[in-house]
């Protein structure tokens, strides 16, 4: 939202399930062979079936093109993608991806709100659209003490967000805890730092923050626990990103 001032159990269990499987087998049901009872002589042994392999991790972010995806760099290990619901829409979902050797790793999709009428490939001050693109995430701070996470926190009573939302929903926490979105903004300083290198026409303040029940000006809200436990993720030695646009505006 702009403003003047501006792991998940289940996912986990099955992952572990899917890594380690249910059962190690016994006698009985490895077969010949394999610990069991010797074959029977003149009974031919039936081939073992074949055993399914999990399916490797994306070596691409799924649901990026060509073009978004030459905008990550290299070198970042941590994505945070945001995808709409549509080119006008206020809905939106949040994943964090890890890269590892085998690949990009899916954590929980997780709800979120973006800006009133959706989004734009050009965002201007006040057009209550968020900015499609790839940004940085180096930055955090918030009203309430740091919730663990490793970037660089300010603490500050500027942090405050009055008034109502546009559904008439009170805004009051809303800037508990966030996280600056490198969008015409200086990276390595307070998310409250207002220098705008493209000029204060291009908008700017774009935040990751705390989910208010509505749409926001420009930035995306995200439930308090779950912004938190993203917080607590994300890691400046892996150079994380925010990806964020429609799901069509993404897969150019």
């Amino acid at each position: 939202m702009i403003n003047p001032v501006h792991r998940v159990p289940a996912a986990i269990l099955a992952a572990s399930f899917l890594i380690a499987g249910c059962g190690g087998g016994t006698a009985e049901t490895l077969g010949p062979g394999a610990g069991g009872s010797p074959p029977r002589q003149g009974v031919a042994t039936p081939a073992p079936a074949p055993t399914a392999s999990p399916e490797a991790a994306p070596r691409r972010l799924p649901g990026l093109g060509p073009r978004t995806w030459a905008a990550v760099p290299s070198r970042t290990r941590q994505a945070v993608v945001v995808t709409g619901r549509g080119k006008n829409s206020p809905l939106s979902t949040v994943v964090l991806y890890e890269r590892t050797e085998a690949g990009w790793q899916a954590g929980p999709s997780r709800p979120a709100h973006n800006a009133l009428k959706g989004w734009t490939d050009h965002h201007r001050a006040g057009d209550l659209r968020s900015p499609i693109g790839v940004f940085g995430l180096t930055d955090a701070g918030g009203l309430l003490p740091d919730p663990g996470t490793r970037l660089p926190y300010d603490r500050s009573g500027a942090f405050t967000s009055p008034g109502t939302g546009f559904d008439g929903e009170s805004l009051a926490g809303a800037f508990d805890y966030v996280v600056a979105v490198n969008y015409n903004r200086r990276p390595g300083t307070t998310p409250l730092d207002w220098t705008r290198p493209m000029g204060s026409a291009r908008g700017g303040g774009i935040w990751l923050h705390v989910d208010h029940g509505g749409p926001t000006h420009g930035c995306v809200g995200l439930r308090e626990g779950d912004l938190k436990e993203l917080m607590r993720d994300l890691a400046p030695d892996r150079h994380p990103v925010v990806v964020m646009g429609d799901a069509a505006s993404l897969a150019r």
